[in-house]
């Protein structure tokens, strides 16, 4: 949705002018210091991919196949996030300091999305530190934000699949200012991958975003997001969430999905015409959800995401570890099961099992293709004492797909990753 540069200024200056008489976020600030957090979160991530048969293109620098990949390291973020200043308008800051730290990788093995390499040797550089940071505003439950930051819209996501986040640059606002519903409006002008530390090393030039998210009832809630990337695309979204209880211990709920992605300007990702839902269900059981999800893709292009809108851009039912199954004309089915182990004695505890199938794809040799992946993944975070919160994750990934699609898009793999993550709160 096309928008003014000003038109997130004018929002919260318009919110300021029609305040009414109960308490706002702002009128109970205690003070920029008073109000102020720093946070000092850490990840370690062992992270190996096996080809099966080596892949297709996945080679080393004198061209030979091979086929792993393997790489262990450790992200370390200090975020600081000050208070607001009391008064109408409050004024307050946020920054942070991203440092990534190799443990264990080399020549042969890098290519994980963890690590920069040597545009020279072509080995993966030691460690790298990214710093930024961001003025906001707060006016009553509006709040304006400009500099750097991270972002968790549907049409603009940052992603956090790695040892650090991805990290956007620009202006957004939100705003809470009617019961039950939020606003928000952006503009960015750049965005930096999760393996680099310049302001803007993808391909982002200018993007306006826009979204409205209204909570109907207890159980009922829907949204609508809209953007606009210069020369690339622009892309709508619904999604619909509706929780049914059943009884103390028993709930289904359905959520449902979906996209509208068109090319644009200089169509710089190519022609893109797709759009792509997904409908997912889950019932609760005490420890345990069940959930069926389908997703289905159409257009004569796949989903596109990413390049400019942010790794996390995909707010789908079936994208998983490896595969989003959101291929041009694709149709795919999933099967999940979780179990929190809270209920059995074990607090802190879960585990998850899922397969998901897909068919139908339109590939560039007129054959189907057809795709599966199965996922386990199991994850503790011990509940108290010194190393309270800190957290161990397995995830482990299978996934296959025929001759057709191996081509045009992923190879075979198996899919390994440790995660041990430590938040610490200093203030």
């Amino acid at each position: 949705m096309q928008m003014m540069k000003w038109s997130a200024l004018a929002l919260a200056v318009a919110a300021g002018t029609s305040q009414v008489a109960f308490a706002s976020a702002q009128s109970e600030s205690k003070g920029f210091i008073e109000d102020s957090k720093l946070d000092v979160f850490s990840r370690a991530l062992y992270m190996n991919r096996d080809f099966r048969n080596g892949a297709q293109g996945n080679t080393t620098s004198d061209g030979g196949r091979k086929g792993y990949r393997e790489e262990t390291g450790l992200g370390v973020r200090v975020l600081f996030e000050s208070g607001f200043t009391q008064g109408t308008v409050g004024v307050g800051v946020d920054a942070h300091s991203l440092t990534s730290v190799i443990l264990d990788s080399g020549k042969g093995r890098t290519g994980t999305g963890q690590f920069a390499t040597d545009d020279s040797s072509g080995n993966p550089k030691d460690n790298q530190t990214e710093v930024g940071g961001a003025i906001k505003f707060r006016v009553s439950d509006t709040v304006l934000k400009h500099g750097n930051q991270f972002v968790a819209s549907p049409v603009f996501s940052t992603d956090d699949s790695r040892i650090l986040p991805e990290v956007a640059t620009g202006t957004y606002l939100v705003s809470n200012e009617i019961e039950n519903l939020e606003l928000s409006a952006g503009r960015f002008t750049g965005l930096s991958s999760q393996v680099q530390t310049s302001r803007d090393d993808l391909a982002l030039t200018s993007g306006n975003i826009f979204g409205a998210s209204y909570q109907f009832s207890d159980n009922f809630s829907g949204a609508v997001h809209a953007a606009d990337f210069e020369d690339y695309h622009k892309k709508s979204y619904l999604n619909l969430n509706y929780n049914l209880p059943l009884a103390d211990d028993q709930s289904l709920n359905f959520d449902f999905n979906a996209y509208r992605t068109t090319d644009q300007g200089k169509k710089l990702a190519g022609e893109i015409d797709n759009k792509i839902w997904s409908l997912a269900a889950a019932y609760n059981l005490g420890a345990h959800t069940f959930t069926l999800a389908h997703q289905r893709s159409s257009g004569d292009s796949s989903y596109s995401y990413g390049f400019v809108d942010g790794g996390g851009t995909v707010w789908l039912a079936n994208s998983v570890q490896i595969s989003d199954f959101d291929r041009e004309d694709e149709n795919s089915w999933q099967a999940r099961y979780d179990l929190d182990m809270a209920t059995f004695g074990v607090p802190g505890l879960s585990f998850m099992a899922r397969y998901v199938r897909g068919d139908n794809i339109q590939t560039s040799s007129e054959r189907e293709g057809k795709e599966q992946e199965l996922n386990l993944e199991s994850k503790y975070v011990i509940q108290d004492g010194a190393a309270k919160d800190l957290s161990f994750r397995v995830r482990y990934s299978n996934y296959r797909a025929n001759g057709a699609l191996n081509t045009d898009y992923y190879p075979d793999m198996n899919d390994l990753r440790l995660i041990v993550e430590y938040p610490l709160s200093i203030l």
